[in-house]
C-alpha cells in the first residue's frame, strides 16, 4: 500500500506474510477486500458459496453481476473441532467461498480438509475473519499455503479481534500479482488515517499481539463452554457446538417472540438468523460478552422461558 500505510504493511506483513510485504493488503475492513475478491471470481466463472453463509459475499459478487450458486450444509455437526469440511455439492463451480470458523454456524474446519479445494477451483477465498479468535485456530489457517497458490486468496479483519468495528481495518493475504491488480482497481486512500494509526499501534509488537490474542482466545475457551452448559439446561433450546466467539441456538418452535422479549423487556438483542439462507425463525445467534453480560443473557432467556414457554 502506498504513502501512510507502508508501515502498517511492514508490521502486519511479518506475522501474515512471512517475508513478502507485498502478499499483504489493508482494506477498508473486510467487506472492501471481498469487493475485489468478487471482481476476480466474476471473471473466473460460478462461484458456490456453503449456506447458510455470510451475506456480503452475495452483496460482493452482485457488484459484478457474478454467477453463484448458495448450496446448503448440513446443519448438525460434531462437537470436536477441527473438523473435516462436509461433503456438499459444489460439483461445476469454479469459485468456492469458505469462512473458517464459518459464520454463522461456528465450526472450525481443518486445514487438511480444505487443502484440496486447491487443486479442484480456479479461486479459493477463505474468510478468517475469526480464526484469530479460536483457541488454537491458527493451526487451521491457510495462510501459509499462499505462497505454494497462486489460486488462494485469505481474507482477515482485526475489527473482530480487537472490537474495532467502527475504524474498518481488514486486509488480504494473497500472491502480489493479484494484490496489485486490486490496488489499481481501487479508489485512492481507501483507509483512513485513524485506523491506520490505530493498526500500526496494534501491531506494532508482535509479542503483544501474541498476548492479546491468548488472552481473547481464554475468554472463548472458557465463556463458550459456560454458555453451552447454560443453555443446554434451558427448556426446548438446543445450543449446537462452537469453536468460535458466538453460538448457533435452535427450537422446534419460533424464537422470533423470544427474541423481541430479550430486546423489549431486557435490552438484550440477539442475532436474528431468518436472513441467513437454511435457517429462520426457529434459530438464534449469540455473540460472547464478559461474564457478567454472559450471566444477564441466560438469566433474561430463562425468565423469559418462564413467562412463555415455547411449545
Amino acid at each position: 500500500m502506498d504513502g501512510e500505510g507502508g508501515c502498517l504493511d511492514a508490521a502486519a506483513a511479518g506475522d501474515a506474510a512471512g517475508d513478502h510485504a507485498d502478499a499483504f493488503l489493508i482494506g477498508n475492513g473486510a467487506a472492501e477486500l471481498f469487493t475485489w475478491a468478487a471482481r476476480d471470481a466474476a471473471a473466473c466463472g460460478l462461484s458456490v458459496l456453503p449456506a447458510p453463509g455470510f451475506a456480503d459475499y452475495v452483496r460482493a459478487l452482485d457488484c459484478w453481476q457474478a454467477a453463484l450458486r448458495e448450496q446448503h450444509l448440513p446443519l448438525h455437526w460434531l462437537s470436536a473441532f477441527p473438523q473435516p469440511l462436509p461433503d456438499f455439492d459444489h460439483g461445476g463451480a469454479d469459485v468456492i467461498w469458505i469462512c473458517n470458523p464459518h459464520n454463522p454456524t461456528g465450526q472450525l474446519w481443518s486445514r487438511v480438509s480444505l487443502e484440496p479445494l486447491l487443486s479442484r477451483f480456479a479461486l479459493v477465498i477463505c474468510d478468517e475473519a475469526f480464526l484469530s479468535l479460536v483457541p488454537d485456530g491458527e493451526q487451521q489457517s491457510l495462510i501459509p499455503l499462499v505462497a505454494r497458490h497462486p489460486n488462494l486468496v485469505v481474507i482477515r479483519s482485526l475489527t473482530k479481534l480487537y472490537g474495532i468495528a467502527g475504524l474498518r481495518l481488514g486486509y488480504a493475504v494473497a500472491q502480489p500479482e493479484r494484490l496489485q491488480r486490486w490496488a489499481e482497481w481501487r479508489d485512492p486512500w481507501p483507509v483512513n488515517g485513524v485506523a491506520l494509526a490505530v493498526g500500526e499501534r496494534l501491531l506494532a509488537s508482535p509479542r503483544r499481539y501474541q498476548r492479546w490474542c491468548e488472552r481473547v482466545q481464554r475468554w472463548t475457551a472458557k465463556e463458550g463452554a459456560w454458555m453451552q452448559q447454560q443453555l443446554a439446561m434451558l427448556p426446548r433450546i438446543t445450543p449446537m457446538p462452537s469453536a468460535a466467539n458466538f453460538l448457533l441456538i435452535r427450537s422446534e418452535k419460533s424464537l422470533v417472540p423470544l427474541r423481541e422479549a430479550l430486546e423489549q423487556r431486557h435490552r438484550i438483542l440477539l442475532r436474528d438468523c431468518r436472513s441467513f439462507t437454511g435457517l429462520g425463525e426457529t434459530w438464534l445467534r449469540i455473540g460472547l460478552q464478559s461474564p457478567r453480560n454472559n450471566r444477564r443473557i441466560v438469566r433474561a432467556m430463562r425468565q423469559e422461558l418462564q413467562r412463555n414457554p415455547l411449545g
